[in-house]
């Protein structure tokens, strides 16, 4: 019998014989005395999601701007499919923008906002009638090209102007916080329309945002951002499970993270942290030196919660439960240790509200392995 066929998996940054389709070397840019971005190296694959992540003024939107060519690099090149960028005027580079604000044109339907670069660029018109039908179809919009901006929801809107960026068939469309006036329902069903669309016209996306969930969502790839420096460039799964920095593992989500004093003991390090508490048992990936000082890192999903210690985890600690936050599909708990410390642990909710199993005050354990965290050492 036939083996069945192995799914392709989309990952060009692995493939040393790939050709990034976007090139920053050694790119620099300051405003007067500010660097905005600083000696920055990044390369971006044909057909990837790739998303800027960071904090205000990290450099994220600067760097979409110098992209699209609205800001010019200080120093260094940006290369966009084997050509230097810098002489090309915005209007000129095969790059279309998508603003947070939308940008559409209020007294014409959405049919003309969709038409409206095509008809500058000077197309035939059967062709326009035909490109601007497909982009009314790829954004489920063909029933509202008649009517004006005002006149549909903000996810409608969101939709037209994504279908009026694509509709130049450019190689590199740049979404500038996209999803920021959408409300959280709506934005996340947008995240997965989003991906869809990149995904069917095979588009080259750059996402800017500082929302973590939606870069988590739907990126290929995330480069985390700090002061004009890419703190780490991995994949989604990678940037969450295993954050090279403490400043990238406390701002991807939710993150316990516990200092202390390194003692290696084979392949793995034993941490003292509190006295009076058992040291922290964890593997470490890379050899630390004997009294170092490290951060343990551990999600609250990986701690779990009990009435007894579980003796088949390799940590082990006892506290009192605080606060609870329940979130209908898990529940968080915040514990406080006996050296006062808070620690978060969630639980997924498998029970109804009147079978739950802890509540405020109680004393619990908090058990986790010895590969649920991570040892982190910058």
């Amino acid at each position: 019998m036939a083996e069945p066929a192995q799914q392709k998996v989309f990952a060009p940054w692995e493939d040393p014989s790939e050709k990034p389709i976007i090139r920053f070397e050694g790119v620099t840019k300051r405003f007067g005395d500010f660097t905005a971005v600083d000696k920055l190296d990044l390369k971006i694959y044909r057909g990837e999601f790739f998303a800027l992540l960071g904090p205000s003024g990290c450099g994220k939107t600067t760097l979409m701007r110098m992209l699209a060519g609205f800001e010019t690099p200080t120093e260094g090149h940006i290369i966009l499919d084997g050509q230097d960028v810098a002489p090309i005027p915005p209007n000129k580079r095969p790059v279309n923008m998508m603003f947070q604000s939308y940008a559409l044109f209020p007294h014409l339907t959405v049919w003309e906002n969709i038409a409206f670069g095509l008809k500058r660029e000077g197309m035939e018109k059967d062709k326009i009638e035909a490109r601007v039908s497909e982009m009314l179809r790829l954004t489920r919009l063909e029933q509202f090209a008649k009517r004006k901006p005002h006149q549909i929801s903000g996810g409608q809107r969101q939709r037209v102007a994504l279908a009026r960026s694509l509709a130049k068939a450019p190689k590199l469309l740049l979404l500038d916080e996209p999803l920021g006036a959408l409300d959280k329902k709506l934005r996340q069903e947008t995240q997965f329309e989003l991906m869809d669309i990149q995904e069917k016209t095979g588009t080259t996306f750059v996402i800017v945002t500082h929302d973590q969930e939606e870069a988590m969502t739907v990126a290929s790839r995330v480069a985390v951002m700090d002061h004009g420096k890419l703190v780490q460039v991995a994949t989604p799964a990678g940037i969450y499970e295993t954050p090279n920095s403490v400043y990238v593992a406390d701002f991807i989500g939710d993150v316990n993270i516990i200092e202390g004093a390194a003692t290696p003991n084979g392949d793995q390090v034993e941490i003292a942290w509190a006295e009076g508490l058992a040291p922290i048992v964890a593997k470490s990936s890379e050899p630390i030196a004997p009294g170092a000082k490290v951060h343990f890192a551990i999600r609250p999903e990986k701690i779990y919660v009990s009435r007894e210690p579980d003796m088949e985890r390799a940590n082990r600690v006892q506290g009192k439960v605080i606060d609870i936050a329940y979130l209908g599909n898990i529940s968080t708990y915040r514990v406080r240790l006996a050296n006062g410390q808070m620690i978060s642990a969630s639980m997924t909710n498998a029970r109804r509200l009147s079978r739950r199993d802890f509540t405020w005050e109680d004393e619990v354990w908090l058990n986790w392995t010895d590969t649920a965290g991570l040892v982190l050492t910058r």
